[in-house]
Parts: C-alpha cells; structure tokens; sequence
C-alpha cells in the first residue's frame, strides 16, 4: 500500500511539475506591425444577413441569412453557395442564375449583421470577460480586440497571453503583453490583429 501511494504521490508531482514547465514556456513576442492582407475583402460567411437588391424587379428584392450549409434561398435563386465569396462575387453569380428568368438582371448585395467564415474570425478563449469568436475589422488591433471581448477576467495572466497565427502554411504561436496594455496603458503592447488569429489567455497561479 505505501508502494502505490508513493507511485501516486509521485505521478502527481510529475504533473504538477509538467504544467509549471508548459506554464513558463516562452514564445517570441508577436511583431507590433503585422503585413495586413492586400486589398482584403469581406468574406461572407454562414450567419451572415444579406440584402439581396435587384434593380427594376421589388418583387424579388429581399434580405436574406446565410444558412448553416453556406448556402441561401430566395425567389427564382435556390440552393446557392455563398460562403467564401465577396459580396461582389455573390451578386455575380446571383445575376447568373436569374439571367435565366429575367433580362439583364442587375444585382447588388450588401451585408449586414457581420459573421464571416470562420477561416477569417477572430477567436478569443481562456480568460477573456466574454471568450467569442469576433470578425476580422481592417486595421484591428490587440486593443480593439479586449474591448470587444470585455477586457480580462481577474484571473487572468494577461502577460503570458499568447496569440496563435498561421504564416505561410505554419501555426506559429506568439506572446503578446494584454496587462502591460490595459493596466499600465503600455502603448508598446498594441499589436496588430489579422484574419484567423487565435488569442489564449491563460489562468494566472496563485
């Protein structure tokens, strides 16, 4: 019997020893200016209200929601994808499909009550106030990011924050410094946001 304690104790030791150890692994700090994407565009994702305005015909012209499969439904235009495609790319296609039933059919699209494809969100877990998925706004920064969360919670350790970031094919993770920026008003810790960041933030030990 004490055999297997001492076992356990010592399983349990190792565990506690494991997590101090990934507690102070040390990424690179994440570069305050990042390369923004080149002319980004939005990017409709399921979720997503579109109003669906064609010229001359009221009849057909309604808001419409992106559903689940990516796909919406609205007369004469059944079963067409939209995930992935920009505004102007939908109503392209939108035009394609009532070409069918109508001559020269002219069609804007525009969006409202953003969502995004989930490949351009910007996910926030850990301890943030309000952990969430945002979408991705041009020229966002760290700072635009916690408040649109809530800031953090007061376990947090904002300082061992990292944000995980995909360059060129690669997940590679970076530290970034959230209480040097909302507690000390540190300017130095703003750092840019891009498409499909991941934001953790970490409990801090007592």
């Amino acid at each position: 019997m004490e055999r297997i304690w001492f076992s356990c104790r010592s399983a349990s030791l190792f565990g506690v020893l494991l997590l101090a150890l990934s507690a102070c692994a040390k990424y690179p700090p994440l570069n305050p200016k990042a390369e923004p994407p080149a002319d980004y565009t939005y990017i409709i994702g399921p979720g997503d209200s579109l109003e669906m305005f064609v010229w001359g015909n009221p009849e057909i012209t309604r808001e419409v929601v992106v559903r689940p499969d990516g796909k919406i439904s609205a007369p004469l235009v059944e079963e067409l994808p939209a995930t992935g495609k920009t505004p102007y790319q939908l109503a392209r296609d939108i035009e394609k499909e009532l070409s069918r039933y109508i001559r020269n059919p002219l069609v804007t699209v525009i969006v409202g009550g953003f969502s995004g494809p989930y490949s351009e969100q910007i996910r926030v877990v850990g301890e943030a106030s309000s952990p969430q998925a945002v979408p991705y706004q041009e020229d966002m920064t760290l700072l635009d990011l916690m408040i649109a969360v809530g800031g953090v919670t007061e376990f947090a350790a904002g300082n061992r924050a990292t944000i995980v970031r995909r360059i060129n094919g690669v997940q590679r993770q970076f530290q970034v410094r959230i209480d040097d920026l909302l507690k000390d008003g540190d300017i130095s810790a703003n750092v840019d946001i891009l498409p499909g960041d991941i934001l953790i933030i970490p409990e801090a030990f007592f």
